[in-house]
């Protein structure tokens, strides 16, 4: 997996899978599918013989355990120079204090700080906003990721789970103030959750935000684990429980997974490469965060890259997945376009990769 993709605008080097240290620990709200430090250390140790350098924790992981764990294990391994550790803050560390959550400058830097002393580490090499807390001025987040970067404990600043205006807004203020630009916005991307193309995609795109995806397997859903029964689904997981909060699963989502199976098994491969694959191989997005319960099911995530997903196939994985696009993005088509721009005048945006012709070692004149 030595391959690597610059993050967003920015010199950052990061691996394509990113590991996903949601599940190292045992404690707090995601112990359920938790690992023990011993487990971890395997699954950790693995993705590094891969070539991988892209971490991701959170505060929030296991209740702090997983930050604990993973600064363990970096410092036992000696490799904290070579790679880029994600941490994040939002969420509740004291439901008694109103200042110990959420996105203002008090909470994050003193979360940042908590998470500092939790990794074993005296910078952070991207620090997320977790999600957003729909009351702080993107202005507040802005100068405080900056006044962190000039105080040397993060490199680089991002986002994740916000709004595409809310990003769209931080980029633009920043890049106005001459201040910490965000390089990345962290989103849930699947076969099954595409709902961000509309806007997240080119807001990437255009602002030099690299796109980090999370659940690219839709929570275990896209890897054929789950079947389909008269009354909902069966399977091991947290999915199989009818109690668990979260959308259910509906009828377009079986008709993703069936058209996912079949074209897996005409790659031969699983689904879960074949739907890690489509997600990474997006437009704008420079990493996908893979999860693993052990090294076996990391070295099978880890091949997700190692074959290309034909075009026919691909057109099929899109056919199966399109969402339902509602106005006014529906109205952003070529039948639209045609009422703007007649299609006999052959007015259009300049291929990738143009440069104006060159006669003589200049361009022509008139």
């Amino acid at each position: 997996m030595n391959h690597y993709y610059l993050l967003g605008r920015s010199g950052l080097r990061v691996s394509r899978l990113a590991l996903g240290t949601m599940n190292f620990g045992t404690d707090g709200f995601h112990a359920a599918y938790g690992r023990t430090e011993a487990e971890a250390e395997a699954i950790f140790r693995r993705y590094l013989e891969s070539g991988g350098n892209f971490i991701d924790t959170a505060d929030f992981y296991t209740a702090g355990e997983s930050e604990r764990i993973l600064g363990r294990l970096i410092a036992s391994a000696g490799v904290r120079d070579r790679l880029v550790v994600t941490s994040k803050g939002t969420n509740s560390i004291d439901p008694s204090d109103p200042n110990a959550s959420g996105n203002g400058r008090k909470h994050i830097v003193r979360a940042v700080e908590a998470s500092l002393r939790r990794l074993g580490t005296d910078y952070i090499d991207l620090y997320l906003l977790h999600t957003w807390d729909r009351i702080t001025p993107v202005e507040e987040v802005v100068h405080t990721f900056d006044d962190l970067v000039r105080a040397g404990k993060i490199r680089y600043a991002g986002l994740s789970d916000v709004p595409a205006w809310y990003a769209t807004r931080a980029q633009s203020y920043a890049e106005a103030h001459a201040l910490t630009p965000m390089i990345t916005v962290q989103l849930p991307y699947s076969l099954i959750s595409r709902g961000i193309e509309p806007e997240f995609v080119p807001m990437a795109r255009s602002l030099g935000m690299g796109l980090t995806a999370w659940s690219p397997i839709g929570g275990g859903l896209l890897t054929g684990k789950y079947r389909r029964t008269g009354n909902g689904l069966t399977g091991a997981g947290r999915l199989g429980n009818p109690e668990a909060p979260g959308p259910k699963v509906t009828d377009r989502d079986w008709q993703v997974i069936e058209e996912l199976e079949s074209v897996a098994a005409d790659l031969g491969r699983s689904m879960a490469q074949v739907a890690v694959n489509w997600v990474a191989t997006q437009p704008a997005v420079a990493s996908v965060v893979i999860g693993a319960s052990s090294p076996e099911q990391l070295d099978t995530n880890l091949a997700a890259l190692d074959f290309e997903i034909p075009a026919e196939a691909r057109r099929r994985l899109d056919a199966a997945s399109a969402p339902p696009i509602g106005a006014p993005y529906s109205m952003f088509t070529p039948e639209y376009q045609s009422w703007i721009v007649s299609p006999g005048l052959g007015i259009g945006d300049k291929p990738a990769g143009y440069a104006p012709p060159v006669f003589n070692g200049a361009p022509p004149v008139g």
